[in-house]
């Protein structure tokens, strides 16, 4: 879960973006414009929405050339309008020129994540429900697209496979019953000495009270539940673990989802049904 910036990760996949994208050279800022040439550009923004990406933007104009200088007039996290500035670079045009796609790649979908996660997350807000993202993210791309989350408002799930258990129902089919998946994670964390959140997916309210009565489960995850499905494993469990929504959840029904008592709603299309913003950088 991102609960600080990483500049390592940051500037890790800076790094690989540019060897991709640059390769041996530009050649058409190489051949257009003269290596002693210096200029200005500013990055315009065209639609409405929550901004997110500058840190990630000055580090890409760093990382292409040191000398550059990033002055930025908005944050991470402000409602934006079209018209608005929200950086300014200067520096070698040729330098501006390399870092201009990449910046506006990442600060694009960035925005696009938060502005969608601000959006539900505003719809619920009334309930004290917090928004989780998923692990249906970009490849290479997820610690932005969960920063993104978080700037939007919503929480992180786990990062990855390795920073927490979820027994979900494949998990469940192959050990052979939840009870038997509960006892294989119990012996597998004393064995390990591991002591990592474990999180079990519930089919029906049968796995809701094997999941709550193991004590060592401190979130059930309801998947293609009802909301009034919801709200009577809300009243089984009684608070004593954590609860979690998901399967089907979208703008039209989060509402009634959130107001069942549910302490998370996850919605995997946070991240992988976003549409980008619309930015550009341009000179002045």
């Amino acid at each position: 879960m991102i609960t600080e910036i990483d500049p390592a990760e940051i500037d890790s996949f800076i790094l690989h973006a540019l060897r991709e994208d640059v390769g041996e050279g530009d050649h058409t800022s190489l051949a257009t414009i003269p290596a002693s040439h210096v200029g200005k550009a500013h990055l315009k923004i065209k639609e409405k929405g929550i901004l997110a990406g500058m840190i990630a933007a000055e580090r890409v104009c760093l990382a292409v050339d040191s000398t550059l200088q990033f002055k930025a007039l908005l944050s991470d996290g402000q409602p934006i309008q079209p018209g608005d500035i929200a950086f300014e670079v200067s520096g070698k045009t040729q330098s501006i020129t390399i870092a201009e796609r990449l910046l506006l790649n990442i600060m694009q979908r960035m925005s696009g994540i938060a502005t969608h996660t601000h959006r539900i997350q505003s719809m619920i807000a009334h309930t004290p429900c917090k928004l989780l993202d998923t692990r249906k993210t970009t490849p290479g791309f997820r610690f932005f697209e969960k920063w993104a989350v978080k700037i939007g408002g919503g929480e992180n799930h786990r990062f990855g496979l390795y920073d927490m258990i979820l027994i979900k129902d494949n998990h469940v089919d192959f050990a052979g019953g939840m009870k038997k998946a509960l006892n294989n994670v119990i012996e597998y964390c004393n064995k390990k000495q591991l002591q990592i959140p474990i999180e079990a997916e519930a089919r029906n309210l049968e796995d809701v009270q094997l999941i709550v009565d193991s004590g060592v489960v401190f979130r059930v995850l309801l998947d293609n539940f009802t909301p009034a499905q919801i709200k009577e494993a809300v009243g089984l469990i009684g608070g004593k673990i954590q609860t979690e929504a998901s399967g089907g959840i979208n703008e039209s029904n989060v509402i009634s989802y959130a107001e069942t008592g549910v302490d998370f709603i996850s919605m995997g299309a946070l991240t992988h049904q976003i549409q980008s913003l619309d930015f550009s950088l341009k000179s002045f």
